[in-house]
């Protein structure tokens, strides 16, 4: 199944008809930067491979070094092989006009292991820094001090899987490397390799996204900080311990993308790319629009031709690498507007096409895509934008960006405003607008809750709906109808979720059978502590607890939609009722009845669908799932018939209780 199988031509949407000229710019925009860049003598691809240029690298019997790094009067290579001090020996060359500087080196001057940093001088001042392209970046356990190191090991990790390639629609398990395990500690890949990629592919997810892969200095940026693009976060582990936890993944069938972060980047100078050379417009804008006011960050030039050689490269560099299957682009909104999308109402047409668009971070966002596309046909890239930018997932040749999604972030903005009001007041039909609307020109993922809601200062949905007995209440015999009611609704808010979801659906690690905490990194206001910044996984294995039954829920769900290939086809409305609280559809053979109604149950519910015979193949109030068990499984319903105006009207008659989603197949 071709991944772009349902979208329309960007154009076919009448309201942009005003608009034509200027996405016909960006397409032609598009078309000139990249002849700028390459010249018209080499591919994107190949302009993309700036990692295979600079940085330190091992060529035959010598070591090579290269750097950029325009404003630079001197740099030296100082580390464990200088006693961190400068010398003669270890001394860059400036070369060229572009601002490189290079060393060469014997093979036995430098070793696998060493610890490695610039000293950088430029007019007026000084400084230590870390290169740039460093692929592997460590803190020392004692002084905290964060250094590149040299890795070269003599066996290096040689993949033996493939990647399990495109066949299905993405099911997305977003996780964590360092919270993952239970124990209050950072866990590792190692970890995370032995105890938490066998849950997953018991769970039936096919595809992981990692979170805070990128080296970020502060843990508790839970990775959106990030000071080394080219280097793995090694408080996880080592280069080639990340390598065997993404070949095993695949070697399980799993696809493997990661979160890429090029919205912005950490205003660390030591650790990170900030002031590099003594200028604050070597990597990003100068003045205010360099400046992230609500992140704290710095915000990339990205109509600059270096700046775009190093965020390509690094595009490249984690497929040839570590070879991931793809990347969440982060902070997209942020990145294609000059307000960020800060306190910002997009309301109209109009918000996406005037002088507070960032049409060089537009331009950079195709490029990117056409890059990872064409190093790694089967690539999938995601975008995080809550704007709705048209465009985004269009094809390049229509003036779009090219990504294969964006995650449709209104569907949980949605869920958590119908949390805050009474479950009786929940109107239908809005809530089935909104999680079916999508532009008909992008392929979109649907979730409940993803990290965001996850982290210290939000909750979590069953949270939300449960609140304080959360803490006491979550046994089978509580009694506590607050909790029925947040188990109920848990279910039938993530069924409903997927089941609805255009293209694909996306998980939080735990949220799966309804973690109790929030996400609290280890800081000052918590006393440094990892009691929130772990995964309880205990708790879905007692069967005295509702988590277990949570659990089993997911499991069903994620295999019902995954064998009946519901994505394949979109769904199809047959019932909306406002005053009933219930909705109804088809979708590739599975009939969705939901009732959300939190005080009655209807029996002999008719609703009009095809002639035949049905069998219930999921129903949430099961007592596999904690229900209260109104109902039979696997039981078989026959339509009746009637004539009206010479038409014959097949009416299905269920009963369904309160607070239940019932799933039937119609038997061919």
């Amino acid at each position: 199944m071709s991944i772009k199988n349902r979208t329309k031509p960007l154009l076919d949407d009448p309201w942009l008809s005003p608009f034509c000229g200027h996405i016909k710019y960006r397409a032609k925009n598009i078309i000139d930067v990249e002849n700028r860049l390459t010249g018209g003598k080499i591919s994107l691809a190949d302009f993309s491979s700036a990692h295979e240029y600079y940085g330190l690298h091992l060529i035959k019997t010598q070591w090579v070094f290269r750097e950029w790094a325009p404003n630079a009067q001197a740099i030296f290579l100082i580390g464990d092989f200088s006693s961190w001090e400068e010398s003669n020996e270890f001394q860059l060359n400036k070369i060229g006009k572009n601002g490189d500087w290079e060393i060469k080196l014997p093979e036995d001057s430098i070793h696998h292991g060493q610890h490695y940093r610039l000293r950088i001088y430029w007019e007026g001042g000084s400084g230590d820094r870390i290169p740039a392209y460093s692929r592997y970046v460590v803190q020392d356990p004692q002084t905290l001090v964060f250094s590149a190191q040299v890795w070269q090991p003599k066996k290096s990790y040689h993949f033996k899987s493939s990647s399990p390639g495109l066949y299905e629609q993405p099911l997305i398990y977003e996780t964590h490397i360092g919270m993952a395990g239970e124990e209050e500690k950072i866990a590792t890949f190692t970890d995370f390799k032995e105890n938490i990629l066998p849950k997953i592919v018991e769970s039936g997810y096919n595809t992981i996204q990692f979170m805070a892969i990128m080296s970020h200095p502060y843990y508790g940026s839970f990775g959106y900080h990030v000071a080394n693009f080219f280097s793995i976060s090694s408080r996880f582990g080592t280069p080639e311990e990340f390598k065997e936890l993404i070949d095993t993944a695949h070697a399980m069938g799993l696809r493997v993308i990661m979160d890429i972060i090029h919205s912005h980047a950490v205003k660390n100078e030591v650790e990170g790319i900030a002031r590099f050379d003594g200028t604050i417009h070597q990597y990003f804008h100068d003045g205010e629009r360099g400046q992230h006011i609500a992140w704290d960050s710095l915000c990339f030039d990205y109509g600059k031709p270096e700046v775009l050689h190093f965020l390509l490269s690094n595009c490249r560099f984690w497929i040839d690498e570590y070879q991931v299957d793809g990347f969440r682009f982060d902070g997209v909104t942020s990145m294609l507007y000059k307000h960020h999308g800060l306190n910002y109402s997009f309301t109209s047409y109009d918000d996406y096409f005037n002088d507070q668009i960032d049409e060089e971070a537009y331009t950079y966002l195709a490029l990117a895509n056409k890059v990872i596309h064409t190093v790694k046909k089967n690539a999938i890239t995601i975008a995080e934008d809550v704007s709705g930018m048209p465009g985004l997932g269009a094809s390049i040749e229509q003036g779009g960006c090219g990504f294969d999604y964006r995650l449709a972030m209104g569907v949980t903005d949605y869920w958590f405003k119908l949390f805050d009001i009474p479950d009786e007041q929940w109107p239908m039909d809005t809530l089935w607008n909104e999680v079916t609307n999508h532009r008909l020109d992008e392929q979109v993922i649907s979730y409940l809750e993803c990290h965001d809601q996850a982290i210290v200062g939000g909750q979590t949905a069953i949270f939300r709906m449960i609140g304080e007995p959360m803490y006491h209440s979550m046994s089978l015999n509580s009694g506590n109808i607050t909790v029925e009611r947040g188990v109920a609704l848990h279910k039938m808010a993530r069924l409903l979720t997927v089941a609805a979801a255009a293209d694909g659906y996306l998980n939080f690690i735990g949220n799966e059978f309804g973690h109790p905490e929030w996400v609290d990194f280890p800081r000052q206001g918590n006393n440094w502590s990892y009691k929130y910044a772990r995964r309880q996984w205990s708790l879905a294995e007692r069967q005295d607890l509702y988590f277990y039954y949570l659990n089993n829920f997911d499991k069903v769900m994620i295999k019902l939609i995954k064998e009946n290939r519901i994505f394949d086809n979109l769904p199809e409305k047959l019932l909306i009722n406002n005053e009933d609280k219930t909705i109804a559809f088809e979708r590739n053979g599975l009939y969705f009845f939901f009732n959300f109604n939190p005080v009655k149950s209807f029996t002999d519910y008719g609703i009009e669908v095809l002639p035949g015979e049905y069998t219930l193949v999921l129903n949430s109030d099961s007592s596999e799932f904690a229900g209260h068990n109104r109902l039979n499984d696997n039981q078989h319903y026959f339509t009746t018939s009637y004539k009206k105006d010479n038409t014959i009207h097949n009416i299905l008659s269920l009963y369904i209780p309160t607070r239940t989603v019932l799933v039937l197949k119609r038997n061919s």
